[in-house]
């Protein structure tokens, strides 16, 4: 655009309902602001004209609030990331991303960015440098903390935005990430949009906080509260504020005062709403109001706006042509399946001929102090794991060879960690995060199955984590910190999930967790700590996952298991010394070694699996399940599964054996080969 725009003022005074400083701004600044915010508004316009047609299925406005999205957006530089919401498409026209592409976004078409897998503003790129929401809200709050953490190890002068609504700072994850934000001095921008409705429930039955911005006195944190419908308030201030991040890193908390004038989406309507409010946000809106500023400076004309709107209109309905006239997008099945996980290329390391006797625990310690050598972009995180060296010393010494900086106590915020270990992945980096017991992962349930495990396939961004999960009774530690849980993760695609029984293959495989960009869930027994000594190479080798190892091969019958049934399975097989086993240590949950384990059961045909998990819902029914539907013509007995009572895991060391099945496997196993 040509920079003559400072025309006559127009002989009729037009006020505005919004008191503006333009400071020291170009006209053209102060323009291209305008015309940035008229954009989202437009497609907004025609996007609710297409879902009265019935061409588009759902809409969440963000009408009444594109100030804050084009403001925090033009404050920032392109490749500093932005974590939006829903009410945000002002983020992405302000990143310019071609509209032909969220066009086809939205109607699930293949030029969009996540293959029809996802819907309207659920997505990410890393071409623009934006993160997309998930329903949850809150994880996205972590992530950026992650994003922001790689910016500060980096040494890179960046920051990152990521948005909110009221409704969202009601969520533990808000506080897990301002906690640890704060604690790291992350450079962080944490935008609220109080617009005044979570959905319908109001502000008064949110919070009882007089502003949101005195939250971030409790986590000692700079804040500011900001008019979100003056576009030149929330331009200046974000780059202010911005400007000074970047040199002196921080985090702030901004509260950006705003309303929705649609529904949630626009199903819901706004009847729950009083009259009276509406029409006082309608004389705040940022667009007609800014209009009406910039036309009373002398900065916009008749014939300005009239050609941005052209300009802008033309190019909707251009690029609404576009996806209109794309086809229908289509997939096969092997493809779909080939996108829940990273692509993977294992490289093997060979172990050399010098080996010491490891404990269990030994190895796992081995293995992540090898792979931090290796890995100069890893990270470990998790509480106490520094100093202290973490709560079984798995970590000790860690902290002097590798510093502070990628050995890291954390706050006591699983979930909030484990969104910093994604946003480091999208940064490039790889995390490893210690659960303290694998009861734990509860606190970070979400993040774990519905942000880390669907991200790849949603829009192809590797989650490049590995989280350690120390699990399993035996040692007395009652209901909350011994229960092996791996069926809450086998469950979920897109994980992987590794439980070795050796010292050997918990170093091996160990190791290649870590070279493969998807999440691990790497389940240690607690048991087997220091119980299981082994023979191990001293240097640095890997495993492959989903191969098995047959420990012993017979005729008779197979026992399929793995983690401490298998140190099970070997005891009790001393008394069946007779008995021709095939013992097979599964080691991999996901992927699992099925073809090892059908090839079992058609050799000798009867099963026995073990699990130490209880049986209904196991991964051993699953195991169960596949060989019936698999090898039935095979079998000469129904499939035995073995598994702890149904109950929570007791503490008393009487009452935590008889829970535990190792002292029913001879009787099993007798039945079973009696059938």
């Amino acid at each position: 655009m040509k920079d003559n725009y400072h025309l006559m003022k127009p002989e009729t005074k037009i006020t505005s309902s919004i008191l503006y400083n333009k400071e020291n701004l170009s006209y053209q600044t102060l323009l291209q602001l305008y015309r940035a915010m008229l954009k989202p508004r437009l497609i907004e316009d025609k996007m609710l004209i297409l879902l009265r047609q019935g061409k588009i299925s759902k809409w969440f406005s963000g009408i009444g609030q594109e100030a804050i999205a084009v403001g925090v957006t033009s404050a920032l530089e392109n490749d500093e990331y932005i974590l939006p919401m829903h009410r945000n498409l002002g983020v992405f026209t302000a990143r310019e991303i071609p509209l032909y592409r969220l066009f086809s976004q939205w109607q699930g078409k293949a030029n969009g960015f996540s293959k029809g897998r996802e819907r309207s503003f659920h997505f990410g790129t890393q071409e623009f440098k934006i993160v997309g929401m998930i329903s949850h809200l809150g994880p996205q709050l972590g992530v950026a903390d992650g994003i922001a953490l790689a910016h500060k190890l980096k040494k890179e002068q960046k920051l990152t935005a990521v948005f909110t609504g009221e409704g969202g700072t009601s969520e533990g994850d808000f506080h897990e990430a301002l906690n640890i934000a704060s604690v790291w001095d992350l450079p962080v921008l944490f935008c609220i949009e109080n617009n005044g409705y979570g959905l319908s429930t109001p502000t008064n039955e949110q919070y009882r906080c007089k502003n949101l911005i005195d939250r971030g006195i409790g986590y000692g944190m700079e804040s500011h509260q900001i008019d979100g419908n003056n576009i030149l308030e929330v331009f200046s201030k974000v780059s202010e504020i911005a400007e000074s991040v970047r040199k002196d890193p921080r985090p702030v908390l901004l509260e950006f005062l705003t309303f929705r004038m649609r529904g949630h989406e626009e199903a819901s309507g706004t009847k729950y709403v009083p009259e009276e409010l509406m029409a006082e946000w309608a004389r705040k809106d940022p667009i007609s109001n800014f209009k009406n500023f910039l036309t009373e400076e002398g900065i916009l004309s008749d014939e300005i706006d009239e050609q941005f709107h052209n300009e802008i209109k033309a190019e909707i309905n251009k690029n609404l042509q576009l996806a209109f006239d794309e086809d229908e997008i289509i997939s096969t099945e092997t493809y779909e399946l080939d996108d829940v996980y990273q692509r993977f290329e294992y490289q093997h390391f060979e172990e050399n001929k010098e080996s010491e006797t490891l404990r269990f625990i030994d190895a796992i310690s081995q293995a992540l102090r090898q792979s931090m050598q290796r890995h100069e972009d890893l990270i470990l995180m998790g509480q106490d794991i520094a100093e202290y060296g973490g709560a079984f010393k798995i970590t000790e010494g860690f902290l002097e060879e590798f510093g502070k900086d990628r050995v890291r106590n954390t706050p006591i915020c699983e979930s909030g960690i484990i969104g910093v270990a994604m946003g480091l992945s999208i940064k490039g980096m790889k995390a490893i995060v210690e659960m303290q017991f694998a009861d734990f992962a509860t606190s970070g349930f979400n993040p774990i199955v519905n942000y880390l495990a669907k991200v790849n396939y949603r829009w192809n961004q590797p989650a490049d984590v590995v989280i350690r999960m120390p699990c399993g009774a035996g040692v007395g530690a009652g209901p909350f910190h011994s229960q092996t849980n791996e069926a809450w993760f086998t469950k979920t695609p897109g994980l992987k999930v590794v439980y070795p029984a050796f010292s050997y293959d918990a170093k091996g495989l160990l190791n290649t967790a870590i070279n493969d960009p998807n999440p691990v869930l790497f389940f240690e027994h607690k048991a087997l700590y220091r119980s299981i000594r082994q023979e191990v190479p001293t240097n640095y080798y890997t495993i492959p996952f989903g191969k098995a190892a047959m420990l012993k091969e017979g005729t008779d019958v197979s026992i399929i298991t793995y983690g401490a049934g298998v140190h099970w399975a070997l005891e009790a097989l001393l008394e069946f010394p007779d008995l021709g086993v095939d013992l097979l240590d599964l080691r991999t949950l996901l992927p699992m070694d099925k073809e090892s384990i059908f090839n079992s059961v058609k050799k000798t045909g009867r099963v026995m699996i073990i699990t130490e998990d209880s049986v209904f819902g196991s991964v051993g029914s699953d195991i169960s399940a596949l060989i019936v539907e698999n090898c039935f013509e095979y079998l000469d007995a129904p499939v035995m599964r073995l598994g702890s009572l149904e109950t929570p895991i007791p503490f008393a060391a009487n009452l935590e054996q008889q829970y535990l099945p190792k002292n029913r496997l001879n009787q099993k196993l007798k039945e079973l080969m009696a059938y």
